[in-house]
């Protein structure tokens, strides 16, 4: 029987579609992508049911929908409206990732998770309000760590507990506002892991910090642009041990990274009924650890 061949719609909410997920998408496999940019939630019903009728309910595994953009809300909503199109077996598999915030909040935990147990952790989750920062609180809570949600403004991170506590019922959610060195101070007091999702070039927390905590194991700095998130550790840091903290940086995380993108969008040709977001995205990331023996 002749294959068909791999087909991944892109849908952005950008003005452009992203390159990189492009990029990602050619180097996994697809064999032919449809980018489609500036896309409108009243728009999608039409691009969705132009992947579910072209093709018999055998082969729909063949086709899938990849969701990108810089905005994760927005990409979110889009999500909403593609799985309401679905019905019975038509359907195609579809995966959200705008901003990378899935796949680079499921690289952070998965780094922490080499040096310290996800349930029961104390974590810090420093720019918490953003894409990539609710997402680790998301997958963290999901694991049973106590997390608390730091935000120069402590109502956005008030607001962040409540999202994702309706996401994650009972979720143990702690939110800090982080506006002063003496706010830091309390937010870093007893904690095992923290992580660094804020805005390229923004330092947030300073190497006094976090160097000689006693109870501080691990710390992920997401931002690749200098200065550092975190100061003192490289963006190349990949488990780099100092003052008996494994330090990760942007890059020494982003390795794992790619291995979740591309494993995922390899993912999504396998049957025609997944949705891939935060927490299946996740699965696929602890899979190629257990399969890597990491």
């Amino acid at each position: 029987m002749e294959r068909k061949p791999k087909i991944l719609v892109q849908l952005d909410s950008d003005p452009h579609a992203s390159v990189f997920d492009s990029v990602v998408a050619v180097d996994s496999g697809v064999d032919h992508l449809f980018r489609h940019a500036s896309v409108e939630p009243t728009q999608v019903r039409d691009l969705v049911h132009g992947t579910m009728f072209t093709r018999g309910p055998q082969d729909l595994h063949n086709t899938a929908i990849f969701l990108g953009g810089s905005d994760v809300n927005a990409g979110q909503t889009l999500l909403d409206q593609v799985t309401n199109c679905f019905f019975g077996p038509m359907r195609v598999s579809v995966m959200l990732d705008a901003n990378g915030a899935n796949t680079t909040a499921a690289a952070a935990v998965l780094a922490a998770s080499k040096h310290v147990e996800l349930r029961g952790l104390s974590a810090l989750v420093l720019a918490a309000t953003g894409p990539v920062g609710q997402r680790i609180v998301r997958l963290l809570a999901r694991e049973g760590a106590k997390v608390r949600v730091a935000s120069r403004n402590a109502e956005r991170a008030e607001a962040v507990c409540k999202s994702i506590k309706r996401v994650v019922e009972d979720a143990p959610l702690s939110p800090v506002a982080t506006d002063s060195a003496s706010c830091l101070t309390d937010a870093m007091e007893g904690v095992e892991a923290v992580f660094s999702a804020g805005a390229s070039g923004v330092q947030l927390l300073p190497e006094q910090q976090w160097t000689n905590h006693s109870n501080l194991k691990v710390a992920i700095d997401l931002n690749a642009v200098p200065p550092a998130g975190i100061e003192g550790i490289e963006a190349t840091d990949k488990a780099v041990d100092r003052g008996g903290v494994a330090c990760y940086g942007a890059i020494g995380v982003g390795g794992t990274k790619m291995k979740i993108h591309k494993a995922a969008i390899r993912q999504l040709f396998t049957t025609n009924d997944q949705v891939l977001d935060a927490e299946e995205i996740f699965a696929i990331g602890r899979q190629l650890a257990v399969e890597s023996g990491k």
